[in-house]
């Protein structure tokens, strides 16, 4: 009950001025069908038949209910909608402002599910208060009723209400936590879910690997996640069950065992019965409430403790100051980074200790095999890890959280893995109108894609076609340093050789600093450096055309593409 009664906070925590309308109205809705029910049994009773008195009453309580009733309503909607944007942009907040590595932790299945199967349910338990508070309103409007006709028989119900209620508080606690084994199910079922969209080719390849997948794993899932469902609704019905006969076991200690220990009037008995059957479509609706208010305590639970992991150690800052432009000079000291085993048989990969200066201006190619830590450098070079040992420097000021977005905010990236967004969210304005046609045509993509009001005209190309729309969009963003990891690994040797040939010389010459990670070594002339990783650890290749002063520009590459364009 304490959980719930938290939960029921957290809903209210930004509302106080709506929570004290919101009470007035739904108080002045119960306290009116109150009234009508004390009407309508004395016009039952024969007293004031024909008073106008008590046909104003009945004409004022009438219209003071449907009137209440329907501004509690809208602002209890009101309030309910506002809370879930809140709380769905908190989350989303949270999520964008967290360091990677704790993203990487928790799994995109569980973000995804939180942010959709959470906040949802989250949404039914809002949805839910108008409902839950006239609810509220009535029962205790009635009982108030039930003292006034006869205060001795409402403590007779008072506590056999009690003792019910203690067999409900255990029957409750069953249903919660049926409740949380669901929501993990679902978690499972999601994930597996994700592998069957994300891993489509790989099981339309292997019929083995498909048929068991979805006969095993996935079908086990979804077992567990109906199992649970129906041992949760069992629960749920032999609670409902429990108050059917609590509730008619009152109506019959009323009727039959109050008129023989309590000199109760006819009209009491009456209002009595009156009363206790009025009290069946309120009692009704809130049990109707316990399953929803039970998912929305379990997945206020669940998004509690994504919001506290995101949160774990310290925030990254700095994003209120400007990049820096001009000469820069990225310095990595002693810098490592090492990955917790995932398992016994795993060892620790550790990245550095790492010594190496990079500068605008300057070209350099990452290499090595896999494994060799190049990913996890890109990571850091970009300021998406930060060192555990050592440090990373930006001229000369060394990259903390309290700097580590402002840093981040000195890269343009193409990752291996990257997302390509439809829209050029935050770019400039002026920059996409008057360079971004340029790149297409560069990148000879301008007969299928095109750009208007800030969005490319559709993403729905190859991934290769995918990949060179990802470095229109990264040279739009016109950062100090860029970085491209195996981004010519998929490309037509045409592109390669704009890439290695044009683009990259191009952004050395504006006196960026590129980084590019390759396998390309008919390439490695054309940069100023080679480093080489190998187990985590740089080696520096001398770049031999470098060394004998040759043209880094090859014989191959022909200027065919700009000029065409």
């Amino acid at each position: 009950m304490m959980k719930m009664y938290r939960f029921l906070l957290f809903l209210l925590r930004d509302a106080r001025s709506m929570m004290v309308l919101m009470v007035l109205t739904g108080l002045l809705a119960g306290l009116s069908s109150v009234g009508l029910l004390a009407v309508i049994n004395k016009l039952i009773n024969g007293a004031g038949a024909t008073s106008e008195l008590f046909a104003a009453a009945f004409i004022g309580l009438a219209v003071l209910k449907v009137v209440s009733n329907y501004l509690s309503q809208l602002l209890l909607v009101t309030f309910a909608q506002k809370t879930i944007l809140n709380l769905g942009m908190d989350l989303c907040w949270k999520v964008v402002r967290a360091p990677y590595r704790t993203l990487e932790r928790r799994g995109a299945h569980e973000i995804l599910a939180t942010l959709t199967d959470d906040t949802n349910a989250m949404a039914w338990a809002v949805n839910g208060l108008p409902g839950l508070a006239i609810n509220v309103a009535i029962l205790a409007g009635c009982s108030l009723y039930l003292a006034w006709l006869s205060w001795q028989a409402f403590l007779g119900v008072v506590l056999l209400a009690v003792l019910g209620l203690l067999g409900y508080r255990q029957l409750y606690n069953r249903v919660l936590r049926s409740s949380l084994a669901v929501r993990d199910s679902k978690g499972v079922l999601f994930e597996h879910f994700r592998s069957l969209t994300d891993g489509m080719k790989e099981l339309m390849l292997h019929r083995g690997r498909r048929e068991t997948f979805v006969d095993s794993d996935i079908r086990q899932a979804a077992e567990a996640l109906r199992h649970h469902n129906l041992v949760t609704t069992k629960q749920y019905l032999t609670t409902d069950s429990w108050t059917q006969v609590l509730f008619y076991g009152l109506i019959g200690v009323i009727l039959l065992l109050f008129p023989r220990l309590l000199s109760l009037s006819g009209e009491s008995l009456t209002g009595y019965a009156f009363a206790m059957l009025y009290m069946i479509g309120p009692m009704w609706g809130l049990l109707g409430m316990v399953p929803t208010l039970s998912r929305g305590q379990v997945a206020l639970e669940k998004i509690e403790s994504l919001g506290l992991a995101l949160d774990e150690g310290r925030r990254e800052g700095g994003a209120e100051r400007p990049v820096t432009h001009g000469t820069q000079c990225l310095e990595f000291s002693q810098a490592s980074f090492s990955y917790d085993p995932k398992g016994e048989d795993e060892r620790s990969f550790s990245l550095g200790p790492l010594d190496v200066t990079i500068r605008t201006g300057e070209l350099v190619f990452i290499i090595g095999g896999n494994g060799s830590g190049k990913s996890t450098f890109v990571k850091v070079l970009t300021g998406l890890y930060l060192p555990q040992q050592g440090a990373v420097r930006l001229n000369g000021e060394a990259i903390t959280p309290a700097n580590q977005d402002w840093y981040r905010q000195h890269f343009a990236a193409v990752f291996s893995d990257f997302y390509l967004f439809k829209k050029l969210l935050g770019l400039d304005p002026a920059l996409i109108e008057s360079q971004a046609d340029g790149w297409l045509k560069t990148l000879r993509i301008q007969h299928k894609v095109t750009i208007q009001d800030g969005e490319y005209s559709t993403i729905n190309v190859s991934q290769g076609q995918r990949k060179r729309l990802a470095l229109v969009t990264a040279m739009l963003e016109d950062r100090p340093f860029y970085v491209f990891d195996e981004w010519a690994a998929d490309q037509d040797p045409q592109y390669k050789d704009v890439f290695y040939g044009e683009l990259l010389p191009e952004l050395r010459a504006r006196g960026k600093g590129v980084i590019v990670v390759t396998h390309d070594d008919r390439y490695f002339h054309v940069g100023d450096r080679v480093l080489k990783l190998d187990e985590g650890k740089i080696l520096e290749t001398p770049n031999r055309a470098a060394s004998t002063g040759s043209n880094r520009t090859p014989p191959m590459l022909k200027p065919v593409i700009r000029s065409s364009a």
